[in-house]
């Protein structure tokens, strides 16, 4: 552990008034005191991993949506957003926190996003390094709950003392997510080099506009 991890920087401005009054909203509506650090780190996971939907489709090319302060207005967005947002509220209450990222191979894709990324393989998976009684522990916020309901996923649930990465296998038995390359951590985030690989790996942008009637592009990841 090193300062960097509890510092704010360019993407986790864990110092932002909207990353303070997210934290200051969870904690009051979970009850727990603040210096309960496990406590505090479960209540903060919960709100981040239920309270913005999980969409493969929200990627913007916008370096400024990728700041923790902006990411709190999120009522949707992908697993490297989550993970930013869940670092700076570890960090805004004093508690070491890190990205990390790997490239995971995700079997329960949909048939639309699988044909318009090309592959399987997802690159920079995010997720989030969260230093707890003086051992670091990985902490997955992505899938919100009635996502994992709708793919017949586990919930992946952190309590502080284990790590939450995601499952490899699905409620069935079958194949749910391969953990291929890992990335490593960063006190920040590695934008350019993310942007990078998807230019690198993806034949066609992984993302599909809304169209006029407001409707989901892929109707597996629609609210």
């Amino acid at each position: 552990m090193n300062c960097a991890d509890t510092e704010p920087t360019r993407f986790i401005d864990s110092d932002s008034d909207e990353v303070a009054d997210f934290v200051k909203q969870v904690l009051a509506d979970a009850g727990v005191d603040r210096n309960d650090q496990r406590a505090v780190a479960v209540a903060l996971f919960g709100a981040v991993r239920d309270g913005i939907r999980y969409d493969p489709y929200a990627l913007s090319a916008s370096a400024d949506d990728y700041r923790a302060s902006a990411i709190t207005r999120s009522k949707s967005n992908w697993c490297v957003p989550k993970a930013i947002l869940y670092t700076a509220a570890l960090r805004h209450v004093g508690i070491p926190a890190r990205l990390a990222f790997a490239d995971v191979r995700n079997h329960l894709t949909s048939k639309k996003l699988s044909a318009s990324m090309g592959t399987d393989v997802f690159a920079w998976h995010g997720y989030t390094e969260v230093y707890l009684d003086d051992r670091w522990l990985k902490a997955s916020t992505a899938f919100n709950i009635e996502l994992c309901e709708r793919f017949g996923v586990k919930v992946l649930d952190f309590d502080g003392v284990h790590d939450a990465l995601m499952h490899p296998f699905d409620e069935a038995g079958n194949r749910h997510m391969e953990y291929v390359r890992q990335r490593g951590s960063f006190d920040d985030l590695p934008l350019e080099e993310i942007f990078a690989t998807f230019a690198e790996i993806y034949p066609a942008p992984s993302t599909a506009a809304v169209d006029a009637t407001d409707q989901h592009p892929d109707q597996d990841f629609a609210p």
